[in-house]
C-alpha cells in the first residue's frame, strides 16, 4: 500500500502524535514505528516532521520531556502526554472525526 503524501498528513501529525503518547510515554523513533505499524505503513512521519511537531506540542503544553534510555540503552528523550494535552486530543479527535466524516460523504457515490 502507497504511503500517505507529506502533504495529506500535513495537520494531522499533532493529533497523531498525542494519539501515540496516549498508551505510554515514548521516544521519538518509538513513535514514528507505533503509528507506522498501527496504520500499515501508509501514515509515515519523517524525523524532521516528526521532531518539529514534538516542539511544537511541547511549547504548548500538552506534552513533557524527560531524558531517559532506549531499549538499546541509547539516551533517548521521552514525550509523555499531559492533562493538557488529553484534554487537547479529546477535542482535536471530535473535530477531526467531523471533518473525515464529511470529507467520506463527499467523496462515498450517492
Amino acid at each position: 500500500m502507497a504511503r500517505t503524501p507529506p502533504e495529506m498528513l500535513q495537520g494531522t501529525v499533532d493529533i497523531l502524535i498525542l494519539r501515540a503518547l496516549a498508551w505510554e510515554p515514548m521516544h521519538g523513533y518509538a513513535i514514528a514505528s507505533w503509528l507506522d505499524e498501527r496504520s500499515s505503513g501508509v501514515l509515515a512521519v519523517n524525523g524532521a516532521a516528526l521532531y518539529q511537531a514534538l516542539q511544537r506540542l511541547e511549547h504548548h503544553g500538552w506534552v513533557a520531556a524527560t531524558w531517559g534510555r532506549s531499549e538499546n540503552g541509547r539516551k533517548a528523550k521521552y514525550y509523555e502526554l499531559t492533562a493538557a494535552g488529553k484534554t487537547q486530543l479529546r477535542s482535536v479527535t471530535a473535530v477531526w472525526r467531523r471533518y473525515a466524516d464529511a470529507v467520506s460523504t463527499v467523496l462515498n457515490p450517492a
